[in-house]
């Protein structure tokens, strides 16, 4: 059983980390300062650097951690649809919940752009990603996909990045209207 301190401190590390979460979508993650996750948490600015090394090193555990998350839901969702026509529906759905400016949306987008910078994020990132296309995949093999399942989840994950770009420019693209062309996509191999 934990001590009281080391309940305290998850409990504090957990507020640091959801004050750069919603930073990043406020202030971009070059905005980010040790003072204004401080401040959003709660705490004395050097509590920041007892839990992490750097504000980079908070934001890329804070970035990573929110995607993991919301990957793996996606993808043990999806893998709940009975078929392809069923999840691209469904996912399209579950996408159209994002504006492309809310705070979801907006610290992705800046995770992608840092990553360009920050190699151990990119590295974190292509994890992320690639275990999700590998449970999308996964999806399409078990639903009869014949073709290329890894490259088809590719394509499906990589048009759906695409899509929520879109949105962020243009927030009336109703993406559930565009489940026609990838159901196509997803089912030119397959026998469902």
């Amino acid at each position: 059983m934990p001590s009281a301190s080391a309940e305290r401190g998850q409990v504090t590390r957990q507020r640091l980390l959801e004050a750069a979460i919603a930073l990043v979508g406020e202030v971009g993650w070059g905005g980010v300062t040790t003072r204004m996750v401080a401040e959003r948490a709660g705490v004395a600015p050097g509590v920041v650097h007892y839990h992490f090394s750097s504000v980079t090193s908070l934001l890329i555990t804070a970035g990573v951690g929110f995607g993991r998350v919301m990957l793996d839901e996606l993808g043990t969702r999806l893998a709940e649809r009975p078929g392809i026509d069923e999840g691209v529906d469904w996912l399209l759905g579950e996408l159209s919940r994002y504006t492309g400016t809310d705070p979801a949306s907006l610290l992705v987008s800046e995770m992608f752009l840092a990553s360009t910078r920050l190699p151990e994020l990119r590295e974190r990132l292509e994890e992320l990603v690639t275990r999700f296309r590998s449970q999308v995949a996964a999806w399409l093999r078990a639903r009869g996909h014949r073709g290329d399942s890894e490259a088809a989840a590719t394509v499906f994950a990589a048009a759906v990045d695409g899509l929520m770009m879109h949105r962020a420019l243009d927030p009336r693209l109703d993406l559930t209207r565009l489940a026609g062309p990838l159901r196509a996509m997803l089912k030119e191999e397959s026998t469902a």
